[in-house]
């Protein structure tokens, strides 16, 4: 125990006596440069200043040699200056990169031209390609027309896709001048204009096909198409329409936009559809880049209570929008036009709107509106024709040859009969089906020769639904003497009418008209 304590007092003398040496040099982290234990102090100075200034004892009194050393807060070593880049290096590099990409550029324009207008010389026209309509989002879907898939936006995206369509038309009215100067009775005809809605559906190779209502275009002696713009105004080309010859397809109608003639490509009169077409050639490029083709949704998804859009040509006076929500699914609806199920709405559905778009907020296309009930006690009821029904009908029609009314009045064709309507009252008293009945037939007329007998009823015309009079002549006016079609007809049989179907050599009406000349001179 002894000799440890000796040997520890022996270690701690000489330590005492032989200190380690400091560095002599400047350490940055301390305030002052360490003499060696073995250099002698400086007795001048009475006193030393330590790095944090504070007083040393007086040289002279003897303390342990590391007694005086004070640590100071730590002092960073200075950062060296960095050196300026030579800028005017890059700068000469970057001027000479831009004057590269410039010549390369006026080069390469010069060479794609000449591509280009080699290419149009060589290459034949391609068929132009109409936009698709584009689709709005409806998670946010409101009225607000700041949000992506309101009202607003679903109507700027959809607003191409629709058309306003006027009709001209021909009808007898009863001549009440006569009556009044004692010029006796009788009818005279009146040409009448009225509007109506579209929908751009598709385009084939020459054509551009829309969507609309029979009752729009039935009974139509002309037709004509006004497209609209996305702000909803009317679609007008920057060539000079206005000064279009005759025998071109456009002209300006509707607050100076582009009105382009169209013909009807078929006609579904059961279900009050029909497809419009309008030869691509006849739009201006101008507004072909403006116009797309909408997206046709399923009615089969919706539910009542989904906001709806309605979008057409009210009274005329060009495309505007309304808003609302589906009242109700599958409705019954009897009106003169058709009778079906429909899907209703509280949307203003006014006069015009016929062959418009009723959308969902996506933006597609769920309904072509087609009626309204009105009445000072009933408010907010319009009806859509849902697409899901409608479409398939709208492909078959599409399909169909596009035929222009014959003008020549030697061409016409005549089927020699007289007929009445079969109208829904008749239907249910006597159980007839509806269509048109054959009140006589002419003695060796296009008719007769196919086997038409009195009594028949005609329901079909070369493949298209009659339900009238005038449905049949329509029909009848796209037709040249000499063609045949098939007419589908139902005969009383054993008191059960049954369908039948001829072929019929059409005549001509000038024919028609001489021998009837003929019998009244006895000839």
């Amino acid at each position: 125990m002894r000799n440890s304590q000796e040997s520890e007092t022996d270690s701690q003398q000489q330590n005492m006596q032989e200190p380690q040496e400091a560095p002599s040099e400047e350490n940055p982290y301390y305030a002052r440069t360490y003499r060696k234990a073995s250099e002698p102090r400086t007795e001048n100075r009475s006193t030393e200043e330590t790095a944090d200034n504070t007083a040393r004892e007086p040289a002279g009194e003897k303390k342990n040699s590391y007694s005086s050393y004070q640590f100071a807060t730590p002092v960073p070593p200075e950062k060296k200056a960095k050196k300026k880049k030579n800028t005017s290096g890059a700068a000469r590099k970057l001027g000479f990169a831009a004057a590269c990409a410039a010549v390369f550029g006026l080069v390469a324009g010069v060479v794609f031209q000449g591509v280009n207008y080699v290419g149009d010389q060589l290459t034949p026209e391609e068929n132009t390609q109409i936009a698709q309509a584009q689709l709005t989002n409806s998670s946010t879907a409101s009225s607000d027309s700041s949000s992506q898939g309101s009202v607003a936006q679903v109507a700027a995206n959809v607003m191409p896709s629709v058309v306003a369509i006027t009709s001209i038309s021909v009808q007898e009215i009863p001549n009440y001048y006569g009556y009044f100067f004692n010029y006796g009775g009788g009818t005279q005809e009146q040409e009448t204009e009225s509007s109506g809605s579209g929908i751009i559906v598709g385009q084939n190779d020459t054509e551009l096909l829309i969507a609309t209502n029979n009752h729009v275009v039935e009974g139509a002696t002309s037709l004509s198409v006004c497209f609209t713009n996305q702000d909803g105004t009317a679609a007008s080309s920057q060539s000079d329409v206005e000064n279009t010859s005759s025998d071109s397809g456009s002209s300006t109608d509707l607050e100076g936009g582009t009105a382009v003639t169209a013909q009807v490509k078929g006609t579904d009169v059961d279900n009050d559809l029909a497809v419009v077409s309008v030869n691509l050639s006849d739009i201006p490029e101008d507004v072909l880049n403006e116009i797309a083709i909408a997206n046709l949704g399923s009615s089969d998804d919706l539910v009542v209570g989904e906001q709806v859009v309605a979008i057409g040509n009210a009274l005329g006076y060009g495309q505007s929008v309304t808003s609302g929500y589906v009242s109700a699914l599958n409705k019954q609806v009897s009106s003169d036009d058709v009778d079906g199920t429909f899907i209703q709405t509280d949307a203003a559905i006014n006069p015009g709107n016929s062959g418009g778009a009723l959308l969902n907020m996506n933006g597609e296309v769920v309904g072509i509106n087609s009626s309204k009930i009105a009445s000072s006690s009933v408010e907010g009821m319009g009806f859509a024709i849902p697409i899901s029904r409608a479409e398939p009908i709208l492909d078959e029609l599409m399909n169909r040859e596009t035929r222009q009314k014959v003008e020549d009045e030697s061409q016409a064709a005549y089927l020699g009969i007289t007929c009445i309507n079969v109208t829904s009252n008749t239907e249910e008293m006597y159980n007839m089906p509806v269509g048109v009945f054959v009140s006589s037939v002419e003695e060796g007329g296009p008719a007769a020769e196919a086997g038409i007998q009195q009594g028949d009823i005609i329901q079909k015309f070369d493949g298209t639904t009659v339900q009238t009079y005038d449905n049949l002549t329509n029909q009848l006016s796209y037709y040249q003497a000499g063609e045949q079609v098939e007419i589908v007809i139902s005969r009383a049989e054993g008191g059960q009418y049954q369908e039948q179907t001829v072929t019929v050599t059409l005549g001509a009406r000038s024919d028609a008209q001489s021998s009837a000349q003929d019998s009244q001179n006895g000839q």
